[in-house]
């Protein structure tokens, strides 16, 4: 079933993402993964096109645009060629960091730091994150503890998308509380500040070109200033901006498991076994059909998602539900894919056999695909209860 969720001026839109992708993404795929980073070049160019930053207001050096169906355009186009990586760091970018200083930043925080969010200068983190926290946020312990105008941050995260290259972190952070138990609470650290120091670039499974690092934070002085939003309200923070994480996690889910039925159907419909292609035995006909049938039916979903999300309407709920569906329905498509290619799926040449490493967090990462069941099961049964 085609999609229409895009229309002319999104279409447009896709010629310039296409050419980046053609002409900045695709011929150093390879050489990312190898050096374990992405260059800075790559952001700055993505920056010149148009392609970071949609939603920040033109005062600040963005177009202003809320319809986030332009950002499906440039999270479908890098998927398409399997540039999860860069994906993962363009959607840190804009979705979640940018997005949280739009959100909760003071016009001069904003001033400061967004325009360098459009044009590529800027690379942000947030850190949630720690060793001994995983989906919990309510296990943090990194403290922020005020001294004077400033407040004196100590802890350490991990798993930090863009902790190497990162120009500021928000970091999520414990602050006193008149029940003693502290409350979470938001500051951005910016690069070169005292006590700020990258740990290890963690060697991971997949997404070898996204740089994954461990932050320590030794008594780095926070200035007031970089405080953002209310000191206190940072769980709050959170959990408003987890359906837009989660959203995106699923588009990318879902555009990079259309990328991979269209690798499989050109693969099996090429290659021969016993005398005729692939693509002739019923097995792989009935694979192929069923996994095409689900898409479509997670893309129905995803686009009302997408819609809602554009309208300030998406529900954490639906956000689960949509990260849940999508990234399961990434992993069997891949899986069987790859499954379908053989000997040959196994190969790094060939996409598919990226596409099924780097796809594996996808049901860990933005809150794990059970704390999304979790999510759901909590919301069905309180609406129940009141319906009875």
């Amino acid at each position: 079933m085609r999609s229409d969720l895009f229309e002319v001026d999104h279409e447009a839109y896709r010629q310039t993402v296409r050419r980046f992708v053609e002409n900045d993404v695709v011929p150093n795929l390879e050489r990312w993964d190898e050096q374990r980073s992405i260059d800075r070049e790559t952001w700055l160019a993505a920056g010149k096109l148009g392609l970071l930053g949609l939603s920040i207001p033109e005062e600040y050096g963005g177009s202003g645009v809320t319809d986030y169906r332009f950002r499906v355009v440039v999270i479908s186009e890098l998927a398409r060629v399997g540039a999860a990586a860069l994906q993962s760091g363009f959607s840190t970018n804009d979705d979640i960091v940018a997005n949280y200083i739009l959100r909760q930043g003071s016009a001069d925080q904003k001033r400061r730091w967004l325009p360098g969010f459009t044009t590529g200068e800027t690379i942000g983190a947030i850190a949630m994150t720690e060793p001994g926290t995983g989906s919990d946020l309510r296990g943090i312990k990194t403290t922020a503890v005020q001294d004077g105008d400033a407040w004196v941050v100590n802890g350490s995260k991990t798993f930090i998308t863009s902790g190497i290259l990162a120009d500021l972190v928000i970091v999520v952070v414990r602050t006193p509380s008149s029940d003693g138990s502290g409350a979470l609470s938001l500051v951005v650290v910016e690069d070169g500040m005292p006590g700020f120091h990258r740990g290890r670039q963690l060697h991971k499974v997949g997404l070898s070109a996204q740089d994954t690092a461990e932050l320590v934070f030794d008594d780095v002085r926070v200035p007031q200033e970089n405080v953002l939003g209310e000191i206190g309200a940072g769980l709050h923070y959170l959990m408003d901006s987890l359906s837009l994480e989660r959203l995106g996690i699923a588009l990318a889910a879902q555009m990079s498991a259309e990328a991979a039925l269209q690798w499989t159907v050109s693969y099996v419909t090429e290659r021969k076994a016993f005398g005729k292609s692939i693509s002739e035995f019923q097995n792989t006909g009935f694979v192929l059909a069923d996994l095409a049938t689900r898409i479509d039916m997670v893309r129905a979903f995803l686009d009302r998602a997408v819609i809602q999300h554009s309208h300030g309407e998406l529900s954490p709920t639906d956000a689960a539900k949509a990260k849940l569906a999508a990234t399961e329905l990434q992993w069997d498509v891949i899986d069987a894919g790859l499954q379908l290619h053989g000997g040959y799926g196994y190969m790094m040449e060939y996409p598919i056999a990226k596409a099924f490493i780097d796809a594996r967090v996808q049901r860990i990462y933005g809150g794990t695909n059970e704390i999304m069941k979790e999510i759901i099961q909590r919301d069905l049964f309180s609406s129940a209860d009141r319906r009875s």
